[in-house]
């Protein structure tokens, strides 16, 4: 731990051109300098909040001055980890649901966190937004079209940056080939594949002790993400979390930058995963009142979308049913593509591939086109959480702050990334009848150049 908070304070020392940052300003001056903290307040301190919160505290820039949650367990727990870490204990608010709004007044708040259920996302974005705190908010970030175009019209408003803190933009892997796409490596882009296939049965149910698959219980009775995030399984037919996919492939076809999407059509099977969860669980079984529920959200969601440069996505979402996780990312072109994960390295680029018409192992090809700050401080970002991301979206989010300025990831691409999930249970809900995409920067796409997610190092 010692060794990452010497990196990380001496990579702040090196300057403020740091870490994968935009240079295009729009706000209202620097809000802190070489000489000054960054003073953030945290809403929401739960197991994510509590992550962002870890890594925030290992920089010698950042203050922690405020935490806000309804949970006072949560609320111990971090005033421990602040106090642990040298800094006087943060102002507490948690009186209600909206205290929230008292943080947002304070003075010696300049940036806010938002860690809270999906809900509450769209609503405090806007209130820290109207505050003038720099912002950011969790994904997904908005939860219905209304909300996508309140995260914009705020922002336009108030001149005061939102960004959407989507971590897997920073794997490793995914800016290796974000780096082949930018080089043409894959010619003209064709094709995208991504999703969220994860196995979350055991996070959306427990016995109200127990954080992680502990029973069969949500809701009122439920711990951490039962307590909230189950429900919208038993409410919505939709892609409900498409941004860790989406977002990595936003930015390899420059949307809202010179592209942007057009329509949707999304499709779902039948729900069966949860149920048989259910049933099946030592702790319930075909008599609990669990296993009576009719499930709404179907097992698989499979939703297509096409862009106005041409190109076409496919994002799945899989959370419901046992499976390896997987994001299953695919870029295509011209000139040849690439399927790879955690579990998957394979790349096929003619003419340059050992052998026509086979796939080559990735791991050369990963390394020769490694991002600068994975190259240069990979080893230490890794103790961060999974597996680093999380300490270079904090980075970017920190760094953005202290200039003011556009962040990496911002409104417009928190709006069109999280319209995904109205989208798609508009388009279930009428047989896969193709919807379209609100253009959240109104004509701007066109000439909007993209942020060039390459060329910045510590």
């Amino acid at each position: 731990m010692g060794t990452r908070r010497n990196f990380i304070k001496n990579s702040l020392i090196a300057g403020v051109g740091t870490a994968i940052i935009p240079s295009n300003t729009f706000g209202l001056g620097s809000i802190a300098n070489a000489s000054t903290k960054l003073r953030v307040g945290m809403i929401g301190v739960g197991l994510r909040g509590t992550n962002h919160l870890d890594n925030l505290l290992l920089r010698n820039d950042v203050l922690i001055t405020a935490i806000c949650d309804v949970d006072q367990n949560r609320i111990d727990i971090a005033q421990k980890r602040i106090e642990k870490a040298g800094q006087k204990k943060a102002k507490v608010f948690g009186a209600n649901d909206l205290d929230y709004r008292n943080l947002l007044d304070l003075k010696e708040v300049d940036a806010v966190v938002i860690a809270t259920p999906w809900l509450w996302h769209v609503r405090m974005s806007k209130d820290a937004m109207l505050a003038r705190k720099y912002t950011g908010v969790e994904v997904s970030a908005a939860n219905t079209l209304e909300e996508c175009w309140d995260l914009v019209n705020t922002h336009e408003q108030t001149g005061t940056h939102l960004m959407i803190l989507e971590n897997v933009n920073y794997r490793r892997d995914v800016l290796a080939v974000l780096n082949m796409v930018k080089q043409n490596v894959f010619g003209e882009l064709l094709h995208f594949r991504c999703g969220y296939q994860h196995d979350l049965r055991g996070v959306k149910f427990n016995d109200g002790k127990q954080p992680y698959g502990g029973g069969v219980e949500f809701g009122e009775k439920g711990l951490s993400e039962a307590h909230w995030r189950t429900q919208h399984s038993l409410m919505q037919n939709a892609d409900t979390y498409p941004t860790h996919g989406l977002g990595p492939i936003a930015a390899m076809a420059n949307i809202n930058a010179g592209n942007r999407f057009l329509s949707l059509t999304s499709h779902a099977t039948k729900a069966r995963g949860l149920h048989q969860y259910i049933v099946n669980h030592p702790n319930g079984g075909e008599n609990h009142p669990n296993a009576k529920l009719k499930w709404k959200q179907g097992d698989v969601i499979t939703t297509t979308i096409d862009t106005a440069n041409g190109e076409t996505i496919i994002i799945t979402h899989d959370c419901n049913s046992p499976r390896p996780y997987s994001l299953g990312f695919r870029v295509q072109g011209t000139n040849g593509l690439t399927e790879f994960d955690y579990h998957t390295k394979r790349i096929y680029v003619e003419g340059k591939s050992k052998k026509h018409d086979e796939w080559d192992n990735m791991d050369q090809w990963l390394k020769d086109y490694d991002h600068p700050l994975w190259k240069k401080y990979g080893s230490e970002a890794t103790q961060a959480g999974h597996g680093g991301i999380d300490f270079y979206v904090m980075n970017a989010f920190v760094e953005s702050a202290k200039q003011n300025i556009a962040p990496p990831m911002d409104a417009y691409d928190a709006a069109a990334w999280s319209a995904v999930t109205p989208l798609s249970e508009r388009s279930i809900e009428n047989n896969g009848e193709p919807q379209d995409f609100p253009d959240f920067t109104r004509g701007m796409w066109i000439n909007r150049k993209p942020y060039d997610w390459m060329k910045d190092t510590f």
